[in-house]
């Protein structure tokens, strides 16, 4: 079972909280128990598991990003100047596996499912795969 989800981000970076938008899913779809491959499908766009109750961590993990990857370096050779982009996403990476119990994503008390643009604002999607245990 594969189910596409459409976003639209708001910010050049971003990280945006999606695991509600999944848990609703896992609800809607009767879904038990099993498996979540969390996808997604983009190169300049990641998705993570991070703290989801200090808005700051947010903040601070885009900072340090730029940091690490700033947006405009002399050397970069990428013709449409987005390399801090890709570098970003093969960093946090593109996919996520998660677990579902009961009905429930299983997720420690502060953690949350994050997309994470590095490019926008674009309209984007990711998809998620069911996998029964």
């Amino acid at each position: 079972m594969l189910k596409t989800f459409p976003i639209q981000t708001h910010h050049h970076s971003d990280m945006i909280d999606v695991t509600d938008s999944i848990q609703e899913w896992i609800l809607d779809q009767g879904i038990k128990d099993g498996t979540l491959f969390i996808q997604s499908m983009h190169t300049t766009a990641g998705i993570t598991v991070n703290e989801n109750a200090d808005p700051d961590v947010k903040t601070d993990f885009l900072r340090r990003l730029d940091e690490v990857y700033p947006w405009h370096h002399k050397k970069d050779r990428h013709m449409e100047g987005n390399t801090a982009a890709h570098l970003k996403t093969s960093t946090v990476g593109h996919i996520q596996t998660l677990l579902v119990e009961n009905g429930k994503l299983v997720l420690g008390t502060w953690q949350g499912v994050y997309f994470c643009e590095f490019d926008g604002p674009r309209h984007r999607k990711f998809v998620v795969k069911y996998v029964s245990a």
